[in-house]
């Protein structure tokens, strides 16, 4: 038989979960070839890429779209559980679980809310086949992008204080603060008063300093909190500071920093989580593909 689709494995996935059990995706994927009587060679067969092959792929985008839809929950790494929610949808007995079907749960949406903007520009004319390739292969790695900004936002939020500060020092100390991270790891989370949660060299030289505030929260960050910021930075005389929080800001909070002489940069979950992404923390590479083109100036000396 063909190599099932990532949505035809959603529900069977699911229910691997039925038992209330904690499963590793490596176990369940195997269940899943099992299944569906999947070969050797079937099993083997790779994405155009060479790199990954086509079942593991669709059954990691199935996993994926269930957690969106919050029916598993990532317990530790790779390890997986069925939600409430994920029972109550077994305990419906749906024929089967397509994207539509996701389409119910609010945080699905808010996942593939990507989909409404292609929506509007089909209607506006700009289809798909008015795409150069290249435009269609930058679409592509864009919701990829997002897709795994989001992932590891919410997997920052289920990390304790401790692995969080850790991973704000190996953020800092990846885009070239603090020199070592021996250095940064003994600035930071050892201040912890008024206010200031740590100090990291903004140099390699110790020239100068930048306190730090993170935060991992969930509820909104407002003008008051960043006001407190500023406040103890002010009784270090210190003007540079960077608040740091896995949710978001309010616009008093955004428009507050604009106007005071202390700079002040905000970064929230979003950005933390792109961040990551484009200093490799928490990330590795998968799959790189090269685009070339002809180089004339070789055949014009032809």
């Amino acid at each position: 038989m063909p190599i099932p689709d990532y949505q035809t494995l959603m529900l069977p996935l699911l229910r691997c979960f039925a038992d209330g059990k904690e499963h590793s995706v490596q176990d369940v994927v195997n269940t899943l070839a099992r299944e569906f009587s999947l070969t050797e060679e079937e099993l083997r067969e790779l994405l155009p890429s060479g790199k990954q092959p086509v079942f593991y792929s669709r059954a990691g985008w199935a996993k994926t779209y269930l957690v969106k839809a919050r029916l598993i929950d990532k317990v530790r790494r790779s390890h997986y559980v069925i939600t409430r929610r994920g029972r109550e949808v077994l305990n419906e007995n749906p024929s089967e679980i397509k994207n539509e079907f996701l389409a119910q749960f609010p945080e699905f949406t808010e996942f593939r809310r990507c989909e409404v903007q292609k929506e509007t520009q089909s209607k506006k004319g700009i289809c798909k086949e008015e795409k150069t390739p290249e435009e269609v292969l930058e679409e592509a790695y864009a919701e990829l992008r997002d897709s795994l900004a989001q992932e590891l936002l919410d997997i920052v939020k289920q990390s304790t204080p401790a692995f969080f500060e850790r991973l704000v020092v190996e953020l800092l100390v990846r885009m070239g603060y603090g020199g070592s991270r021996r250095e940064a790891a003994r600035a930071v989370g050892q201040v912890g008063d008024e206010g200031i949660d740590g100090i990291i060299d903004q140099d390699r030289l110790g020239l100068d300093t930048i306190y730090i505030q993170a935060k991992k929260w969930d509820q909104c960050v407002g003008r008051p909190e960043i006001q407190r910021f500023v406040g103890a930075l002010a009784g270090k005389r210190a003007k540079k500071g960077v608040f740091i929080t896995t949710s978001s800001f309010s616009q008093e909070a955004v428009r507050y920093v604009s106007t005071i002489e202390a700079r002040i940069v905000l970064i929230d979950g979003k950005r933390l989580a792109e961040l990551m992404i484009d200093y490799d923390v928490g990330v590795t590479p998968v799959t790189t593909y090269q685009l070339k083109r002809v180089d004339s100036d070789y055949f014009n000396n032809g």
